[in-house]
Protein backbone atom coordinates (compact mmCIF):
# COMPACT_ATOMS: atom_id res chain seq x y z
CA UNK A 1 0.00 0.00 0.00
CA UNK A 2 1.27 3.47 -0.91
CA UNK A 3 0.80 5.93 1.95
CA UNK A 4 -0.26 9.53 1.46
CA UNK A 5 -1.10 9.21 -2.24
CA UNK A 6 -1.99 12.61 -3.67
CA UNK A 7 -5.40 13.01 -5.26
CA UNK A 8 -6.00 13.39 -8.98
CA UNK A 9 -8.06 12.38 -11.98
CA UNK A 10 -8.30 8.74 -13.02
CA UNK A 11 -6.78 8.60 -16.50
CA UNK A 12 -6.43 4.84 -16.93
CA UNK A 13 -7.41 1.54 -15.30
CA UNK A 14 -5.28 -1.38 -16.45
CA UNK A 15 -5.55 -5.03 -15.43
CA UNK A 16 -2.18 -6.25 -14.17
CA UNK A 17 -0.49 -8.64 -16.60
CA UNK A 18 0.68 -11.16 -14.03
CA UNK A 19 -2.15 -10.63 -11.53
CA UNK A 20 -5.41 -10.42 -13.49
CA UNK A 21 -7.46 -9.98 -10.33
CA UNK A 22 -5.76 -6.66 -9.68
CA UNK A 23 -5.97 -3.31 -11.45
CA UNK A 24 -3.39 -0.55 -11.77
CA UNK A 25 -4.86 2.89 -11.22
CA UNK A 26 -3.30 5.83 -13.09
CA UNK A 27 -3.88 9.37 -11.85
CA UNK A 28 -3.03 12.26 -14.15
CA UNK A 29 -1.36 9.87 -16.61
CA UNK A 30 0.97 8.33 -14.01
CA UNK A 31 0.74 5.02 -12.16
CA UNK A 32 -0.51 5.70 -8.65
CA UNK A 33 -1.51 2.46 -6.90
CA UNK A 34 -2.99 -1.00 -7.40
CA UNK A 35 -6.34 -2.35 -6.24
CA UNK A 36 -8.18 -5.65 -6.32
CA UNK A 37 -10.69 -5.71 -9.16
CA UNK A 38 -13.62 -5.91 -6.77
CA UNK A 39 -12.43 -2.78 -4.95
CA UNK A 40 -11.73 -0.92 -8.19
CA UNK A 41 -15.01 -1.98 -9.83
CA UNK A 42 -16.78 1.36 -9.30
CA UNK A 43 -13.88 3.51 -10.56
CA UNK A 44 -14.17 5.20 -13.95
CA UNK A 45 -11.75 7.07 -16.17
CA UNK A 46 -12.25 10.80 -15.63
CA UNK A 47 -13.25 10.41 -11.98
CA UNK A 48 -11.61 12.72 -9.44
CA UNK A 49 -10.15 11.03 -6.37
CA UNK A 50 -9.30 12.93 -3.21
CA UNK A 51 -6.51 11.76 -0.88
CA UNK A 52 -9.13 10.63 1.66
CA UNK A 53 -11.00 8.60 -0.98
CA UNK A 54 -7.73 6.99 -2.07
CA UNK A 55 -6.92 6.13 1.55
CA UNK A 56 -10.33 4.48 1.92
CA UNK A 57 -9.86 2.53 -1.32
CA UNK A 58 -6.50 1.27 -0.14
CA UNK A 59 -7.90 0.28 3.25
CA UNK A 60 -10.74 -1.60 1.54
CA UNK A 61 -8.20 -3.26 -0.72
CA UNK A 62 -6.08 -4.39 2.23
CA UNK A 63 -9.15 -6.04 3.77
CA UNK A 64 -10.06 -7.70 0.47
CA UNK A 65 -6.52 -9.01 -0.04
CA UNK A 66 -6.50 -10.46 3.48
CA UNK A 67 -9.91 -12.05 2.97
CA UNK A 68 -8.80 -13.68 -0.27
CA UNK A 69 -5.67 -14.96 1.48
CA UNK A 70 -7.88 -16.58 4.13
CA UNK A 71 -10.10 -18.15 1.45
CA UNK A 72 -7.07 -19.62 -0.34
CA UNK A 73 -5.83 -21.06 2.94
CA UNK A 74 -9.23 -22.58 3.67
CA UNK A 75 -9.47 -24.01 0.18
CA UNK A 76 -6.92 -26.76 0.89
CA UNK A 77 -8.85 -28.19 3.86
CA UNK A 78 -11.01 -26.99 6.78
CA UNK A 79 -9.08 -24.91 9.32
CA UNK A 80 -9.53 -23.80 12.89
CA UNK A 81 -9.73 -20.12 13.81
CA UNK A 82 -6.23 -20.28 15.27
CA UNK A 83 -4.79 -21.77 12.07
CA UNK A 84 -6.38 -19.04 9.94
CA UNK A 85 -5.16 -16.34 12.33
CA UNK A 86 -1.60 -17.68 12.31
CA UNK A 87 -1.61 -17.77 8.52
CA UNK A 88 -2.76 -14.16 8.25
CA UNK A 89 -0.22 -13.05 10.84
CA UNK A 90 2.48 -14.85 8.84
CA UNK A 91 1.50 -12.62 5.91
CA UNK A 92 1.85 -9.53 8.13
CA UNK A 93 -1.85 -8.69 8.12
CA UNK A 94 -2.62 -6.10 10.85
CA UNK A 95 -4.86 -7.25 13.70
CA UNK A 96 -7.77 -4.87 12.92
CA UNK A 97 -7.94 -6.28 9.39
CA UNK A 98 -7.72 -9.85 10.73
CA UNK A 99 -10.72 -9.08 12.96
CA UNK A 100 -12.65 -7.80 9.93
CA UNK A 101 -11.74 -10.93 7.97
CA UNK A 102 -13.09 -13.16 10.74
CA UNK A 103 -16.38 -11.29 10.77
CA UNK A 104 -16.82 -12.05 7.08
CA UNK A 105 -15.71 -15.67 7.46
CA UNK A 106 -18.11 -16.23 10.34
CA UNK A 107 -21.02 -14.67 8.48
CA UNK A 108 -20.31 -17.07 5.63
CA UNK A 109 -19.98 -20.04 7.96
CA UNK A 110 -16.44 -20.70 6.76
CA UNK A 111 -14.86 -20.89 10.22
CA UNK A 112 -16.48 -22.72 13.11
CA UNK A 113 -14.26 -24.38 15.69
CA UNK A 114 -16.92 -26.74 17.04
CA UNK A 115 -17.72 -28.02 13.56
CA UNK A 116 -14.01 -28.24 12.74
CA UNK A 117 -13.34 -30.32 15.86
CA UNK A 118 -16.24 -32.68 15.16
CA UNK A 119 -15.24 -33.11 11.53
CA UNK A 120 -11.66 -33.83 12.59
CA UNK A 121 -12.76 -36.51 15.05
CA UNK A 122 -15.19 -38.06 12.54
CA UNK A 123 -12.50 -38.19 9.86
CA UNK A 124 -9.95 -39.75 12.21
CA UNK A 125 -12.53 -42.25 13.46
CA UNK A 126 -13.20 -43.44 9.93
CA UNK A 127 -9.71 -43.46 8.45
CA UNK A 128 -7.10 -43.35 11.26
CA UNK A 129 -8.72 -44.26 14.60
CA UNK A 130 -6.86 -43.17 17.72
CA UNK A 131 -7.44 -42.55 21.41
CA UNK A 132 -9.25 -39.63 23.02
CA UNK A 133 -5.90 -38.45 24.38
CA UNK A 134 -4.27 -38.48 20.93
CA UNK A 135 -7.23 -36.73 19.32
CA UNK A 136 -7.31 -34.07 22.04
CA UNK A 137 -3.59 -33.44 21.51
CA UNK A 138 -4.07 -33.03 17.75
CA UNK A 139 -6.93 -30.59 18.25
CA UNK A 140 -4.98 -28.53 20.81
CA UNK A 141 -2.13 -28.33 18.29
CA UNK A 142 -4.63 -26.68 15.94
CA UNK A 143 -5.68 -24.11 18.50
CA UNK A 144 -8.99 -25.60 19.66
CA UNK A 145 -10.14 -24.76 23.18
CA UNK A 146 -11.10 -27.39 25.77
CA UNK A 147 -14.84 -26.82 25.36
CA UNK A 148 -14.80 -27.54 21.62
CA UNK A 149 -12.53 -30.54 22.15
CA UNK A 150 -14.67 -32.08 24.89
CA UNK A 151 -17.82 -31.63 22.84
CA UNK A 152 -16.27 -33.34 19.82
CA UNK A 153 -14.97 -36.25 21.91
CA UNK A 154 -18.16 -36.78 23.93
CA UNK A 155 -19.45 -40.32 23.56
CA UNK A 156 -16.36 -41.59 21.76
CA UNK A 157 -15.97 -45.36 22.32
CA UNK A 158 -12.22 -45.86 22.68
CA UNK A 159 -12.32 -49.63 22.69
CA UNK A 160 -14.32 -49.65 19.47
CA UNK A 161 -11.81 -47.22 17.95
CA UNK A 162 -8.89 -49.40 19.04
CA UNK A 163 -10.56 -52.49 17.60
CA UNK A 164 -11.22 -50.74 14.29
CA UNK A 165 -7.61 -49.59 14.04
CA UNK A 166 -6.19 -52.90 15.23
CA UNK A 167 -8.25 -55.15 12.98
CA UNK A 168 -7.01 -53.37 9.85
CA UNK A 169 -3.38 -53.33 10.99
CA UNK A 170 -3.46 -56.97 12.12
CA UNK A 171 -3.68 -58.21 8.52
CA UNK A 172 0.01 -57.38 8.25
CA UNK A 173 0.82 -59.71 11.12
CA UNK A 174 -0.92 -62.88 9.94
CA UNK A 175 1.22 -65.96 10.44
CA UNK A 176 3.19 -64.53 13.36
CA UNK A 177 3.44 -66.27 16.69
CA UNK A 178 1.08 -65.06 19.41
CA UNK A 179 3.94 -63.32 21.17
CA UNK A 180 5.15 -61.45 18.10
CA UNK A 181 1.57 -60.64 17.10
CA UNK A 182 0.83 -59.22 20.56
CA UNK A 183 4.02 -57.16 20.60
CA UNK A 184 3.57 -55.68 17.15
CA UNK A 185 -0.14 -54.94 17.35
CA UNK A 186 0.18 -53.74 20.93
CA UNK A 187 2.95 -51.32 19.96
CA UNK A 188 0.91 -50.05 17.04
CA UNK A 189 -2.11 -49.32 19.25
CA UNK A 190 0.09 -47.74 21.89
CA UNK A 191 1.40 -45.30 19.28
CA UNK A 192 -2.24 -44.40 18.60
CA UNK A 193 -2.53 -43.44 22.27
CA UNK A 194 -4.67 -46.28 23.61
CA UNK A 195 -4.34 -47.44 27.20
CA UNK A 196 -2.77 -50.74 28.27
CA UNK A 197 -6.10 -52.23 29.41
CA UNK A 198 -7.82 -51.44 26.12
CA UNK A 199 -4.86 -52.72 24.10
CA UNK A 200 -4.78 -55.98 26.05
CA UNK A 201 -8.47 -56.71 25.43
CA UNK A 202 -8.45 -55.65 21.78
CA UNK A 203 -5.28 -57.56 20.86
CA UNK A 204 -6.62 -60.73 22.46
CA UNK A 205 -9.94 -60.36 20.64
CA UNK A 206 -8.32 -59.84 17.24
CA UNK A 207 -5.87 -62.71 17.77
CA UNK A 208 -8.75 -65.06 18.56
CA UNK A 209 -10.73 -63.84 15.55
CA UNK A 210 -7.83 -64.32 13.16
CA UNK A 211 -7.09 -67.77 14.50
CA UNK A 212 -10.69 -68.95 14.42
CA UNK A 213 -11.08 -69.37 18.15
CA UNK A 214 -14.21 -67.25 18.55
CA UNK A 215 -17.54 -68.86 18.02
CA UNK A 216 -19.52 -67.48 15.11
Amino acid sequence: MNDNVAGGKVTALKVQKHHPNRVNVYLDNEFSFGLSRITAAWLQVGQELSPSKIAKLQADDAREVAYMQALRFLDYRPRSRAEVRRNLEKHAVPQPIINDVFKRLERSGLVNDERFAQDWVDNRSEFRPRSRKALAYELRQRGLDDMAIEKALAGLDEESMAYQAGRKQARRYEGLSMRDFNNKLGSFLARRGFSYDIIKRVVARIWDEQNGQLEE
